[in-house]
């Protein structure tokens, strides 16, 4: 015999939606553990995805978060060196000629 489909209501799917952005958890961990499957939840949180409620940790987040501050880093960097080349410029020409 075939399984009876089980109907969810609307804040439950949206509560499941705004539980798996607040965990730390793989998608298909907590399908299982609400006894739902993974697309059915994927589907739902591409439905009810509130941004305000995305953990810090999201991987793809920390991904650019951390280009972000490669890049700055390296401009930094050649700030840094751009200064010591003016300064070196600046102490040279400020020398009195004789």
């Amino acid at each position: 015999m075939s399984q009876k489909r089980q109907r969810f209501n609307e804040t439950f799917k949206r509560e499941a939606a705004k539980y798996v952005q607040e965990q730390t958890k793989s998608l298909g961990q907590i399908a299982e553990e609400l006894n739902i499957h993974p697309e059915t939840l994927r589907q739902w949180v591409a439905k009810y995805r509130d941004f305000e409620n995305e953990p810090v940790n999201h991987g793809e987040a920390l991904r650019q978060q951390s280009q972000v501050i490669d890049e700055q880093k390296r401009e930094i960097d050649d700030l840094k060196e751009e200064i010591a080349i003016l300064k070196k410029a600046m102490h040279i020409f400020s020398k009195e000629r004789n």
